[in-house]
């Protein structure tokens, strides 16, 4: 797949999926990506990392996304449980 695609496209096309762009272009606060080239993706974010690092020479700008909801399952504790 060579030709941009829309947030929402992309979102439909890899439901779930961590998806490498290349020429994102970002919103007006460079916060959310609009659209971009998707250059390689997967459920595994390692392998998007690992083996779509060879595709990437051809774009000026790059950027990994998910397009799911990410879960945290990492609870924080520490001082914060100790404090009275």
């Amino acid at each position: 797949m060579n030709r941009a695609m829309t947030i929402n496209e992309i979102r439909s096309f890899f439901p779930d999926e961590w998806v490498l762009l290349g020429n994102p272009v970002l919103d007006e606060f460079r916060t959310g990506v609009v659209s971009g080239i998707p250059i390689y993706h997967s459920k595994d974010k390692k392998e998007v990392c690992y083996l779509g690092r060879d595709k990437t020479e051809n774009y000026s700008k790059i950027k990994l996304i998910y397009t799911g909801t990410i879960k945290h399952s990492r609870i924080i504790t520490g001082i914060f449980n100790r404090v009275n």
